[in-house]
């Protein structure tokens, strides 16, 4: 990604994000549910972010593994946060979830962090839509891997962007 595109509106939020302080208070105050369940942000740079999830009382389903939507939870926050990132600054963007599928490939139990490496696309059509005033849709892959690295699950996200 250039670094033209790493504005000083997204470098700080990712200040602000990478507190742990502050990112707690930030879920505490619009992600309720991603506080309860202990979501954690790992690392955010303006290509990927990484957001972990923990196997606890909150986050298991009967079979002693982390419930499904806890984890699609930390999958879509993953690619929500870069959204975040890139919408400050430059003009209001509303931004949407259009789209959700997963494929689940273990069990997840242990922590389970999801990687999102799709920043720059996020990047891009947040621009091409402010540039435009037209709706742009962008697909995020976040993958999940427990502790020994092996894939737990796949999500794929489909963001929409539309400059107000």
């Amino acid at each position: 990604m250039p670094a033209t595109l790493d504005t000083p509106a997204a470098a700080a939020f990712r200040r602000q994000v990478l507190s742990p302080l502050q990112l707690r208070l930030f879920m505490l105050r619009r992600l309720p549910m991603a506080w309860l369940a202990g979501l954690r942000l790992t690392a955010l740079s303006p290509e990927a972010a990484t957001v972990s999830i923990r196997y606890k009382y909150l986050t298991q389903n009967p079979f002693r593994s982390i419930y499904f939507a806890c984890l699609a939870m930390a999958a879509e926050l993953a690619s929500g946060i870069q959204a975040l990132m890139w919408t400050q600054g430059g003009g209001p963007v509303s931004m949407l979830v259009v789209g959700l599928t997963a494929e689940f490939h273990k069990k997840a139990v242990g922590t389970v962090a999801f990687e999102c490496a799709d920043g720059a696309a996020i990047a891009a059509a947040v621009a091409e839509s402010r540039a435009t005033g037209q709706g742009r849709t962008v697909e995020a892959t976040s993958t999940g891997r427990d502790e020994r690295g092996d894939v737990v699950a796949v999500f794929r996200v489909t963001w929409s962007f539309r400059a107000k």
